[in-house]
């Protein structure tokens, strides 16, 4: 736990006013719980993640419950109406935005995304279904993400439309005007 949290901090620019870096010690604190074995000692720190993730919800206006899987380095760039499914799952590298809701299509059905590495969510998107997003995608502001998105794409619009990204031209040939 300690590991992540000192690395939360440093990807959160080591600053105590980055909202997104206490929403995650929650989360961070929720997950190591669970490795209490005896549960006469995990009470009283599950009683106190709980009354910790009501005022994270109410005063920083994350919903990011320790059920779901969060990968190393995530950064929540900025807060508010943020809510992550208990069974959604991120990779390494992620960046969320305000708005942002990552989970269930529909009320009743489980199926939350599968959310891949170095993905760059934008403002008031919304992920929805049992959905997997590849590794190095741009999720657009407002996007609705309904279907898979396949690695190194961008998602765009309401519905989601699926652009490759396109790959970047080597510097050198870029800067003398020819390819090598």
């Amino acid at each position: 736990m300690f590991e992540n949290i000192r690395e939360d901090w440093r990807t959160h620019d080591c600053r105590w006013g980055r909202h997104g870096f206490w929403v995650l010690l929650i989360y961070r604190f929720g997950r190591w719980r669970y490795s209490i074995q005896s549960r006469a000692l995990r009470v009283p720190f599950s009683f106190a993640y709980k009354v910790l993730k009501f005022f994270s919800e109410m005063l920083l206006g994350a919903e990011l419950p320790c059920e779901a899987v969060i990968g190393r380095r995530f950064v929540i760039e900025h807060i508010g109406g943020i809510v992550v499914s208990g069974d959604a799952i991120f990779g390494d590298d992620c960046v969320m935005r305000n708005g942002v809701t990552v989970g269930l299509r529909n009320r009743g059905v489980r199926g939350s995304p599968v959310i891949g590495n170095r993905v760059d969510i934008g403002a008031g998107a919304k992920l929805l279904g049992p959905i997997r997003i590849g590794d190095d995608v741009a999720i657009g502001a407002n996007a609705v993400v309904i279907s898979d998105v396949p690695s190194n794409s961008i998602a765009v619009g309401i519905p989601a439309r699926i652009i490759p990204r396109k790959v970047a031209e080597p510097v050198e040939a870029a800067v003398s005007g020819h390819e090598q």
